[in-house]
């Protein structure tokens, strides 16, 4: 190993070059930025359409529908689903993986721009955007005190919000619960008709009125002015003068047949912290910036703004993702510094010597300090994938070192061999042995890195960050150990003390007891060979056992509660169901934070309520979230009325993601039938022990007020339908976007509509007036009837066709059970070939899990045998290794099913990482066996003798790891769960498959050797028989 002999003759040099690699590796981590989850990039656009006070099945008709048919001819469309609200129509395209989500977007937004001629007047322009994780909301802000209402929206906008959108990193802020300003001009109905003035006179009107427009210049020889039409109303109370028209040659203003308020827009949302009325604040970064510091930043300058604002306003941080984040980043550093410890310890443990402890420890610190110069230049982050995979590396990175170090201890120990001579000979020795157990581990993680699918664009960071630890590793222990043992390793062989002495009687009883083992292994090779056959088999009986799941749940310190009350609920009455279920909330233990509001998010109405409860931190409390989120279940679950579900807050929000554990979709051609059959399924769902919060999104209860038209009547007295319509629209809905109010540098919007006293109920409503070309006014109730209907809430497609989503949250229960009874239960409806069942979300993503793991295995395994037989120059010993991979299978499934725990996408992962330290082992024992044969050793003495040499770096590597681990697997704190059940995984599976795995490598190299000799012999006996034939 001419890198090795290098170190060792010029100690300095490899000094330095390792100095090199830790000065710029802590240069890296500051460059770093940390973040919640990887800095991905998901095809996924949306649209959004606006038509205010449509109906989802008028949504669906005339909005959705022609904007997915324009949509669909796109190339490389995944998924197509939409959703129609009242009011709003939300197109959501995927794309498959491989497409470039900036294209997608340019050709949704080309698409859509055909069609717009096509949407209904009245109609806002389609508002297109592309999913963006890494431009996620990060922390929430609630501006409240005791002034009113619009007082403080008017602060929050000004004072708060627009200072916030300047600070570098801050993408998007979004105001919930607030009250602008607005200009109200409310007519008197039956004035207006008394004049026989009409609406749409009243609305020409205003925007006539109230307009100013540039009139170009007037040019003199010296000079040149702007001409200015001044034309726009400077006061609220000017908006009384305006005239409407001329009755009788007299002027009829607006202040004639109403008034005019100086008001606030309607309230259709609300916000509330901790019982005190809130203005809240949503503050989304922007792509690729480092969320800590965003949220550092708007924290600092929080801190001046609420010093400049009036006393008793307050400004306060309710939701904060960076403390998550750091206090994850904080755990996992506790871990590695603790994981660092007990390997060194362990070190010490088998090796006796404080000297080799130190020269071994120092590879860990070394390697995941050179690492972060290998994640800078590839532009990681801090986040959970990545610090997962460098607590794993703890283990790991010290594996060559320790196995470079004790051939080097070995060597001076039992030849007696100097220093500098035994770092070089027992370096080439081994090298290639270490450079084979690396290379196949590392191979490993590559599939992880290149996985398909949402969770493979995850797992990308976490899969290179691992293979760069360990190949830094595969340096250091080719140049710093060497090195340090050739200048500082010592070996005693006179006397020894005491701990030595401790030391080498461990050692000789393992190696003798293991010596025994190995000679029964060898005589009884096929009992050894049944036995492991038993033991794979008895993954098909554990796996059924065992739950599957996707995420493991993780104690992040927040929660939140959807409450939708029924259908047509007013605010007020959902303002006071809201209050109860805070009160309810407030009971509750360990409860340090509440903030509800009503309408937040797309599509939400003014009977769907959130509640985000922050707990105390988790040093503080003696009851776990989901302790917490269960008692809140029980104590909500009194008001049957209310469609109530408690959810952990989602990492990803928009884009189509639900917050819901669980969903499943039924599609079909018929509403009618889609509700029926849902209904079954959902029903089927609640009876099963496990999920809770079970709903479904289709629901025939909205409140509907439908003018029914007499045409032939209307025809006779000369009135339009778009009359009515638009008349309707003005009057009872209060149009927008008729005219602005200019006050300084701001403009208002001016809403016309009726007296609350005239639209308040439909026979008052039936006695409003709509023009007529024959009589000038007629009274709504002599064209058209106004009757009472119920409709669907919201309508959802996929791919074209009506759909149901239904779904629920987990208590206790992994998803492949959800998954198992959902289809159970569909499978019992015999559904007709047209209506069909899928996943979404997390449901459907576990499934491409799956599959795309079991690819990764296939290229783990095909990519390791490469690496194998290449080294070893044989088909059949890598074999004979990679039969202990199978092994490991059960004993890891074994491990989760006594630590309660589910399979897990982390689980899964640490699967992986036992492959790579049982395969490791292996190839210690059949590398050595082969170095001895070729020094003349017969077969079974040199199978015993290298088994028994190779015992102890395989225990220390074996035991290092477990140790390294065992804080991470035992450990509390933000994150944990997630990183827990990998090291379970580990720790559980590598200590119960120790044994047999070292006892069936003995035992099939033996029989892979008995099978060689035997077909040389058989074509050797054939050879000669064509040879005497001839």
């Amino acid at each position: 190993m001419k890198l090795a002999d290098v170190s060792i003759s010029r100690p300095i040099f490899a000094t330095m070059m390792i100095a090199a690699l830790v000065v710029l590796g802590v240069f890296s981590y500051g460059r770093l930025g940390v973040d919640l989850f990887p800095n991905i990039d998901l095809p996924i656009v949306t649209v959004t359409t606006t038509l205010r006070g449509a109906s989802p099945e008028e949504i669906e008709t005339s909005v959705t529908k022609p904007l997915e048919e324009a949509v669909n001819t796109i190339s490389g469309i995944d998924e197509l689903r939409s959703t129609s609200f009242e009011g709003l129509s939300q197109v959501i395209v995927t794309f498959v993986l491989e497409k470039d989500a900036d294209v997608g977007a340019q050709e949704v937004r080309d698409a859509v721009g055909r069609v717009l001629a096509e949407l209904p007047q009245g109609t806002d322009p389609p508002v297109i955007q592309k999913f963006d994780p890494g431009a996620a909301p990060v922390m929430s802000i609630a501006v409240s005190g005791e002034l009113p209402l619009r007082e403080i929206t008017e602060l929050a906008k000004k004072r708060v919000k627009e200072p916030l959108e300047t600070i570098k990193g801050v993408g998007k802020i979004s105001m919930v619960g607030g009250r602008e300003r607005e200009v109200h001009a409310v007519i008197n109905p039956m004035k207006l008709a008394a004049y026989k003035l009409s609406i749409k006179q009243v609305k020409d009107a205003l925007q006539q009125q109230n307009i100013e427009v540039p009139g170009g210049r007037v040019q003199q020889s010296q000079k040149e002015f702007v001409l200015r039409t001044m034309g726009r109303i400077e006061t609220p109370e000017d908006f009384g003068k305006v005239v409407i028209a001329g009755v009788n040659g007299v002027p009829v203003r607006l202040r004639d047949v109403g008034r005019v308020e100086d008001a606030e827009e309607e309230a259709r949302s609300l916000a509330r912290l901790d019982g005190t009325t809130a203005v809240s604040l949503i503050v989304q970064k922007q792509s690729g910036t480092n969320t800590v510091d965003v949220i550092s930043r708007v924290k600092e300058d929080l801190a001046d703004i609420a010093g400049g604002l009036p006393p008793g306003v307050r400004v306060s941080v309710v939701r904060d993702q960076s403390g998550f984040i750091l206090g994850s980043v904080h755990t996992v550093q506790e871990h590695l510094v603790l994981g660092a410890l007990l390997a060194s310890a362990v070190v010490l443990l088998f090796m006796g010597s404080f000297r080799s402890t130190v020269i071994a420890a120092v590879a860990i610190p070394t390697s995941l300090v050179a690492t972060y110069i290998l994640m800078d230049a590839a532009g990681f982050t801090l986040n959970n994938m990545t610090l997962l995979g460098l607590a794993l590396a703890v283990g790991v990175v010290i594996d060559d070192a320790l196995v470079v170090l004790e051939n080097i201890f070995r060597h001076m120990e039992d030849e007696g061999a100097p220093a500098m001579r035994a770092a070089g000979e027992a370096t080439r020795e081994i090298g290639l042995a270490v450079m084979a157990t690396t290379l196949s581990l590392v191979i490993i993680f590559l599939p992880l890195a290149y996985m398909p699918g949402i969770v493979g664009r995850f797992l990308k960071e976490y899969g290179l960050s691992v293979a760069f630890a360990i190949m830094v590793s595969l340096f250091v222990a080719f140049t710093l150990t060497p090195m340090l043992c050739s200048r500082f390793l010592r070996v005693h062989h006179g006397p020894k003390g005491r701990l030595q002495l401790w030391v080498d009687r461990l050692n000789d009883y393992l190696v003798g007891h293991y010596g025994r083992l190995v000679q029964w292994s060898l005589r009884r090779r096929w009992w050894v060979v049944a036995g492991a056959a038993v033991t794979i088999l008895s993954t098909g009986v554990l796996i059924r056992f065992v739950g599957k799941d996707f995420i493991p749940p993780d104690d992040s310190g927040e929660f939140q509660i959807a409450a939708k009350a029924p259908e047509g609920t007013s605010i007020q009455a959902m303002d006071r169901i809201l209050e109860q279920l805070e009160a309810e909330v407030r009971r509750m233990p360990a409860v340090e934070s509440i903030l509800a509001s009503i309408g937040e998010g797309e599509g939400a109405g003014v009977n769907d309520g959130l509640i985000y409860v922050r707990l105390a931190p988790l040093e503080n409390r003696d009851i776990g979230q989901f302790e917490v989120m269960a008692l809140a279940r029980r104590a909500l679950g009194k008001y049957t009325g209310l469609r109530v579900s408690v959810t952990p807050i989602a990492a990803i929000s928009g884009g189509g993601f639900k917050a819901s554990d669980f969903n499943y979709v039924l599609s079909g051609p018929d509403l009618g039938k889609l509700r029926d059959y849902s209904s079954a399924i959902v029903e089927g769902l609640r009876n099963s022990k496990g999920l809770v919060d079970v709903d479904t999104s289709l629901t025939f209860a909205k409140p509907e007020l439908r003018v029914r038209i007499d045409r032939d009547r209307a025809q006779d007295l000369g009135v339009k339908v778009e009359d009515i319509a638009n008349s309707l629209r003005t009057m009872v809905g209060g149009e927008e976007d008729i005219t602005k109010y200019k006050e300084g540098d701001d403009l208002y919007q001016v809403r016309l509509r009726v007296d609350r006293n005239y639209r308040d109920r439909p026979d008052v409503i039936a006695g409003l007036y709509v023009p007529s070309s024959k009589t000038g006014l007629v009274r709504l109730d002599n064209v058209a009837s106004i009757v009472e209907a119920r409709g669907p809430s919201q309508i959802d497609r996929i791919n074209r066709q009506r759909a149901v989503t239904i779904t629920a949250n987990l208590q206790g229960a992994p998803i492949g059970y959800a998954i198992e009874k959902a289809d159970e239960t569909a499978r019992s409806l015999r559904l007709p070939p047209e209506y069909k069942t899928g996943l979404q979300g997390k449901a459907k993503e576990f499934g491409r899990m799956i599959r795309g793991f079991l690819v990764a295995f296939l290229l783990s395994f095909v990519f390791m045998y490469m690496v194998l037989a290449s080294q070893f120059e044989s088909f059949l010993h890598p074999i004979t290794i990679m039969l202990t991979l199978p092994l490991s299978i059960p004993f890891a499934l074994l491990s989760l099913l006594l630590a309660g725990q589910n399979l897990t996408i982390f689980s899964i992962m640490g699967i992986f990482m036992l492959f790579g330290i049982v395969k490791k082992n292996a190839i210690l024992q059949v590398d050595y066996t082969n170095t001895l044969r070729e020094r003349g050793k017969a077969r079974d003495e040199a199978i015993l003798e290298a088994n028994k040499t190779r015992l102890r770096p395989i225990l220390m590597t074996t035991a290092v790891l477990v140790a390294a681990m065992l804080p991470v697997a035992f450990g509390t704190g933000p994150g944990s769960a997630n990183r827990a059940t990998m090291a379970v995984v580990i720790v559980g599976g590598q200590s119960l498959c120790l044994l047999i795995t070292l006892l069936i490598v003995p035992a099939a190299y033996s029989l892979f050797d008995d099978a060689t000799e035997w077909v040389k012999r058989r074509l050797a006996g054939t050879v000669k028989k064509e040879a005497a034939t001839a």
